[in-house]
C-alpha cells in the first residue's frame, strides 16, 4: 500500500494563503537579501517592502535560493511522519532552488523534486494539478512524473507597464529603458524554456493595454477551464479587477473558478509595479 503524499513548493508559486490551505500545500520561503539584511519571501518580506525601499533609496533586492539544510530540515519532519513528498521548484533557469531540492532528497526516502520550468502562478497551476492527482490516491512518483508531461501545458506571461525595475536590476539597458518610457510601450514576456523572454509590445494606457492582452493571450487557446490566475504585482481596484474578470471570462466562457493573487518579491523585484498576467493551463 503506497504512502500518503504531501505537495509541497517553494514560495515563487504565489498561491494565497487561503489557496494554500484549501489545497493542504506546504510552502518553502526563498531568500530576500538587500545589503547586508536577509529577509524570507512572504514571511518578513513583502512586496510593498520592495516599493517602499525603492522609492527611498533606489535599491532592489536579489533573491537567493533555499540551502539544502534548509531543504532536509523541511522534509525531514514531512518523511518521519509517514509522507511522500513531492516538490515544485521555481524554475531552474532562474534559481538554484531545484538544484538544492535534489541535493537535499538524496538523504532521503520518498522525495521527488520537479523542475517546473515556470514561476508564480504558472508553477501554482502545477500545484493544483498535483493536488488533484493526490486526492485521486496516485503515489508520488506518478504525480512527479505527471508533473514533468505537465509543463507544456503550462501558458506564462505578464505585461509589464514600465521597464525601470528591469533596467535598476540589470536586466535591460537604460536606453532601452528610456525608450519605451518615451513611447509607452508596454513589454509582454513569457516563460519559454525555463526562462523569460519578450514576445511581444504593447503600447497606450496600461489598463487599456491590459484588456487587449488577456483577449490576445486566449484567442484561439484550448484553455482548461477549472483554474485561470490573474496575478499582479499591485492589488487592483474592483473597477479594475471586475474589467480583467470579465475579459477573461468573455474569452474563456467555461472558465470555473478565477483566482487573483499578487506576485511574491521575485517576480515583483524584476517586473516592478503595474505587472499582471493571466496565467492557465492548456487542455
Amino acid at each position: 500500500m503506497s504512502k500518503p503524499v504531501y505537495i509541497t513548493a517553494d514560495s515563487t508559486c504565489d498561491l494565497t494563503p487561503a489557496l494554500l490551505e484549501r489545497f493542504h500545500v506546504k510552502t518553502i520561503p526563498l531568500h530576500i537579501v538587500l545589503g547586508e539584511e536577509n529577509y524570507l519571501d512572504g514571511v518578513d518580506f513583502t512586496q510593498e517592502m520592495i516599493y517602499e525601499r525603492y522609492a527611498k533609496d533606489k535599491v532592489l533586492p536579489r533573491t537567493a535560493a533555499v540551502s539544502p539544510q534548509e531543504f532536509t530540515d523541511f522534509f525531514t519532519p514531512l518523511v518521519e511522519a509517514g509522507y511522500e513528498v513531492v516538490f515544485l521548484s521555481i524554475s531552474s533557469g532562474l534559481s538554484g532552488t531545484y538544484q538544492n531540492a535534489v541535493i537535499a532528497a538524496q538523504d532521503l526516502p520518498g522525495v521527488y523534486p520537479v523542475d517546473s520550468l515556470q514561476l508564480t502562478t504558472g508553477m501554482g497551476e502545477m500545484v493544483l494539478a498535483a493536488c488533484e492527482m493526490r486526492d485521486e490516491g496516485k503515489d508520488a512518483a506518478s504525480i512527479a512524473q505527471a508533473m514533468q508531461d505537465l509543463i507544456g501545458r503550462v501558458n506564462v506571461s505578464f505585461v509589464i507597464d514600465t521597464l525601470e525595475y528591469m533596467w535598476k536590476g540589470g536586466r535591460c539597458t537604460g536606453v532601452t529603458a528610456f525608450g519605451a518610457n518615451l513611447l509607452n510601450l508596454k513589454p509582454c514576456i513569457e516563460m519559454r524554456n525555463g526562462k523569460l523572454e519578450v514576445c511581444k509590445k504593447y503600447r497606450g494606457n496600461i489598463e487599456k493595454v491590459y484588456e487587449k492582452y488577456i483577449a490576445e493571450r486566449l484567442k484561439g487557446k484550448k484553455v482548461d477551464p477549472r483554474y485561470i490566475f490573474i496575478t499582479t504585482s499591485n492589488a487592483p481596484t474592483p473597477e479594475l479587477a471586475a474589467r480583467l474578470e470579465s475579459a477573461v471570462r468573455k474569452a474563456v466562457p467555461e472558465a470555473q473558478e478565477i483566482f487573483f493573487t499578487r506576485t511574491g518579491c521575485t517576480v515583483t523585484s524584476h517586473c516592478g509595479p503595474g505587472t499582471m498576467g493571466v496565467l492557465f493551463l492548456e487542455a
